[in-house]
C-alpha cells in the first residue's frame, strides 16, 4: 500500500506542471431549492470511484458554508474507504465553481455573524490542503467558470481537466478582497510575473492558456466530457497512471493563439515585476504611451477599478507566496481573510460586493480611495499574527506533509 502511495506522490509531482516553474464570485440569486447541503453537493457512485457534483447551477456553483463542509467530509471518508480507488469533482450547469458565495458572507457580516464566516474560511482552506495532500488520485473537471476559490479547490489536485468552455480568473481585488484558498501559492509559481498580472487585473484565462501555463493537467473539448466520464466510471483501479492514460486518450494537443495574453509575457514581466502597485501602474502607462498598446490601457483600467487597499495587499501576498509552502500560504491567507472580514482596517470587501454584485452600480466607494492613501501599516496589518485571543489556522502538517 505504501509503495503505491509513494508512486502516487511522484506522479503527482510530475503532473503538477505549475510547480516546476521558477519564477469568486456569484452575483446570482441564492438557490432556494438547494437549501439541503446534500442537494448542494450531489454524489455519484461508480464501480471503483465516487464523484462530487457541485450543484447550485443558478449561482454558478458558488461555495456556501454547508457545501465546503460536505466536500471535506466526503473526501475524508472516501480516502479512508478501501473500496474507492479515486475521486472526481465537477459542477452542474455552465460552471465548475465561480468561487465563494460572497453575497451570503457579507450578509452574515452585516448580521454580526463573524464566527460563521471564520468557520467557512477554516473549512475551505482545510479542504484545499486535503486536496493537495490527497492519497488517492483525484480529478477535477473545470468546465465553465472556474474562478476565485473555485479554482482554489481544484488547482492543488492531481488532475485538472480544462475545456474549451473554461473561464479561469481571480477577480478578488475588484471586490475589495484578495486571491485566497491557496491562490497566492499557485499564482506566484506561474511563469514570470503572470500571477501578479492575473491577481491585480482580474483578467481571464481560457482552457488552452491554463494548459500552457500549467494550471491544468489535461485539455478536452466540452463535447467529449461525457465520453471521458463514461470511461472513468468504468475503471476498476486506484492507479494514477491508469487514470492519466484514460484522460490523455480523450485529450487534445492545443496551443494558445496569437491573441493570447501569454504572448505578452515579456511586457507583463517588464511592467509587473516592480515592487509596488504605483510603479506597476507607472510602467504600464509608460508602455501605453510609447507603444500605443491598447492591452496596456485595458490593464490600467482594470487595476484602477479595484480596491487600492486590496491591490497592495494582493501584491504583497503573491510576493510572499513565492517563498512559502502551500500550508504557509493558507495560514497567512486565513489571517488576511479575517482581517478583511473584520472591517478593522476597511469595509472594502462588503462595499465591493455591494457595488458589483448587489446594487450593481459599479461605483464602489473605496476606503482609502487612492493608492497613495494606503499606508504601510494598513497593509502590514493583514499579515500580522492574529493574537492570543484569535487562534491561527491549524493544518495537519505532521500527519499530511505537503509535497507540492
Amino acid at each position: 500500500m505504501m509503495q503505491r502511495f509513494k508512486g502516487l506522490i511522484k506522479l503527482k509531482q510530475a503532473r503538477n506542471g505549475i510547480l516546476s516553474y521558477q519564477r469568486n464570485f456569484s452575483a446570482l440569486p441564492y438557490d432556494a431549492q438547494y437549501d439541503d447541503p446534500q442537494d448542494q453537493v450531489l454524489v455519484e457512485g461508480r464501480a471503483k470511484s465516487r464523484a462530487a457534483i457541485l450543484n447550485r447551477p443558478a449561482s454558478r456553483n458558488a461555495l456556501t458554508i454547508p457545501m465546503v463542509a460536505r466536500l471535506k467530509r466526503l473526501y475524508e471518508s472516501w480516502e479512508e474507504n478501501h473500496d474507492i480507488g479515486f475521486v472526481l469533482m465537477k459542477g452542474s450547469g455552465k460552471a465548475f465553481c465561480s468561487g465563494s458565495d460572497v453575497v451570503s458572507l457579507c450578509e452574515l457580516l452585516n448580521e454580526g455573524k463573524m464566527e460563521e464566516c471564520k468557520t467557512y474560511f477554516q473549512t475551505l482552506y482545510k479542504f484545499v490542503y486535503l486536496q493537495a495532500t490527497y492519497l488517492k488520485p483525484n480529478v477535477a473537471i473545470l468546465d465553465g467558470f472556474t474562478m476565485g476559490s473555485g479554482a482554489g479547490i481544484a488547482v492543488p489536485g492531481m488532475f485538472r481537466v480544462a475545456t474549451n468552455k473554461t473561464v479561469f480568473a481571480h477577480p478578488e481585488a475588484q471586490i475589495g478582497f484578495h486571491p485566497d484558498a491557496g491562490a497566492s501559492f499557485y499564482l506566484s509559481r506561474l511563469p514570470g510575473y503572470l500571477g501578479e498580472y492575473l491577481a491585480l487585473t482580474g483578467d481571464k484565462l481560457n482552457g488552452v492558456e491554463m494548459i500552457a501555463c500549467g494550471l491544468a493537467s489535461h485539455y478536452a473539448l466540452h463535447e467529449r466530457l461525457d465520453l471521458i466520464e463514461e470511461r472513468l466510471g468504468k475503471l476498476i483501479t486506484d492507479e494514477a497512471t491508469v487514470i492519466e492514460t484514460s484522460l490523455a486518450q480523450y485529450g487534445d494537443l492545443v496551443y494558445p493563439d496569437k491573441t493570447s495574453v501569454l504572448y505578452k509575457i515579456e511586457t507583463i514581466d517588464k511592467c509587473f515585476s516592480h515592487d509596488t502597485v504605483e510603479e506597476i501602474v507607472d510602467a504600464l502607462e509608460n508602455e501605453a504611451a510609447n507603444s500605443y498598446n491598447e492591452w496596456c490601457k485595458n490593464a490600467i483600467g482594470k487595476i484602477k477599478e479595484a480596491s487600492p487597499l486590496s491591490l497592495k495587499v494582493t501584491l504583497h501576498s503573491i510576493r510572499e507566496g513565492r517563498f512559502q509552502s502551500l500550508d504557509q500560504c493558507l495560514a497567512r491567507e486565513y489571517r488576511m481573510s479575517l482581517t478583511g472580514m473584520s472591517k478593522r482596517v476597511s469595509n472594502d470587501f462588503c462595499e465591493g460586493v455591494r457595488a458589483r454584485l448587489v446594487d450593481k452600480d459599479f461605483a464602489p466607494k473605496w476606503d482609502p480611495p487612492s493608492l497613495e492613501e494606503v499606508s504601510k501599516d494598513m497593509v502590514d496589518s493583514y499579515f500580522s499574527p492574529l493574537g492570543e485571543l484569535e487562534p491561527e489556522l491549524e493544518l495537519p502538517t505532521a500527519l499530511r506533509e505537503p509535497y507540492i
